[in-house]
């Protein structure tokens, strides 16, 4: 038996693997573009295949298909939507723009593997043809901005939103716990007035929880899609009925919410909505390395450093210096947040490549998206989870604050600011505190002095 059969396109005829349940347009596609090794992610053919299923059943009710054909391929879509075919799924993610490589490789998959279930053999395309069945009523240039839409409502909705829940929950939890310790507030990373530990935390909560919201905003974006449009937006050679049909069949298995755009010439030429999320992502992952590196300066040492802060020892530290713990979930969220600067990035510029009726940089948008999704996910978790959680106050904080020369700042209402930045310039040149100085070159008393330099009194004033 041979290892190929050979199947013909308008283009001629082509081999193709004799056990592959794609065909020749995936062959083709595989050999033009071996660039990355990278295919498009799991959720997204998950999508693709939920798509194709819903779609299928669509055309059954509007007698656009066969019952039993239909069926078939419904069948064989939402084996792809599990996962069952990712190996059969061998384009490379730097493809056509439209992205109808991919589209053709899960219609050749599922046109296949349906004609199995009815007992035909694989190339035959008979009953169930790639494009005459399985791509009925649809156009890659609609197809593909809805899985993409798709796709990443279930990568938010099943990762990114949790996580995030987590990380606000368990960084508000440390502001209770940090509430009563009150360290040297930092500004310019120079010595500023008291704050409470605690009050820092809530900080980062708060900009966690503006993060979470800002994403569920831009995720709303998404429900709305392109499936309908077919080629240009004009929605030829598929009934006015299709896009609403296949969307319920969508929203019932995956409880998305999915509607079709008012104006699908819009959803078609440009990809906004995935750049708004994008965008947002980009605003979580800025909010996140800001916390992550706060966290890791308040946790330097633990000899030479701040070390207000104590992280959960994880692993080794160096390969040469015995001992040494590093703060390794901060640097991976840091890095993390480099990824998704640099993929939001991208996606700005596919989403400039608009020209006329349709985006043509759709499989890098795509990839970059669900990519983001999923790295701000697993960051997050583990942030919390191994990190958050975890954290010690060390008493450091409050020993550093006595130390402080920013705490002579009330001072300045009673005595004025010169003579109170004269006071601060003499603590610093003899080593000594603002309290002891401040007793020396001004008339206020012990009770008074305490009163002013009481560092409760500056962070709840």
């Amino acid at each position: 038996m041979s290892d190929v059969r050979i199947e013909t396109d308008a283009l001629g005829a082509y081999e193709v693997p004799a056990e592959a349940y794609y065909g020749i347009g995936t062959a083709r596609a595989r050999d033009n573009f071996t660039i990355s090794g990278q295919g498009l992610p799991r959720s997204f053919i998950q999508a693709l295949g939920v798509i194709k299923a819903s779609a299928a059943r669509a055309n059954m009710d509007l007698e656009l298909l066969d019952p039993e054909v239909a069926k078939a391929i419904a069948a064989a879509a939402m084996e792809v939507a599990a996962g069952r075919w990712d190996s059969e799924f061998v384009v490379d993610v730097f493809q056509t723009g439209s992205g109808t490589s991919t589209n053709m490789n899960a219609n050749e998959v599922i046109a296949n593997r349906a004609n199995e279930i009815l007992g035909g053999s694989k190339g035959a395309y008979s009953p169930v043809h790639p494009n005459d069945q399985v791509n009925r009523s649809q156009s890659s240039n609609d197809v593909i901005p809805t899985a993409i839409h798709l796709s990443a409502l279930l990568e938010y909705r099943t990762g990114l939103l949790p996580a995030l829940y987590r990380l606000e929950t368990a960084l508000k939890a440390k502001s209770v716990e940090f509430h009563g310790v009150i360290k040297t507030g930092r500004t310019h990373l120079m010595d500023a007035t008291p704050i409470r530990l605690g009050q820092e935390f809530e900080g980062y909560a708060g900009q966690i929880e503006q993060a979470r919201r800002g994403v569920s905003f831009a995720a709303e974006s998404l429900r709305e899609v392109a499936l309908g449009g077919t080629a240009v937006g004009t929605g030829v050679n598929a009934p006015r009925e299709f896009a609403r049909r296949t969307l319920g069949y969508v929203n019932q298995a995956e409880k998305v919410q999915l509607r079709e755009t008012p104006n699908h010439f819009r959803a078609q030429s440009s990809i906004d909505a995935s750049v708004a999320m994008s965008g947002a992502l980009r605003a979580t992952a800025v909010a996140m390395i800001k916390i992550a590196n706060d966290i890791r300066l308040m946790g330097s040492g633990p000899r030479a450093g701040l070390y207000e802060l104590a992280l959960p020892a994880l692993q080794p530290g160096s390969s040469i210096m015995p001992g040494k713990v590093n703060p390794v979930i901060p640097e991976a969220v840091v890095q993390v947040g480099a990824q998704v600067i640099g993929n939001d990035a991208a996606i700005a510029a596919a989403g400039q490549w608009g020209f006329f009726e349709l985006n043509t940089m759709l499989p890098v948008a795509a990839r970059n998206l669900l990519e983001s999704i999923r790295l701000l996910s697993n960051v997050a978790t583990a942030f919390s989870e191994r990190c958050i959680v975890g954290l010690e106050t060390t008493g450091e904080g409050p020993r550093l604050l006595e130390q402080g020369l920013a705490i002579v700042t009330p001072l300045a209402n009673v005595i004025g600011y010169d003579r109170a930045s004269m006071i601060a310039k003499e603590a610093f040149a003899t080593r000594r505190t603002v309290r002891e100085v401040a007793g020396e070159m001004t008339d206020l008393g012990p009770e008074e002095l305490d009163r002013l330099l009481d560092p409760a009194g500056m962070v709840d004033p």
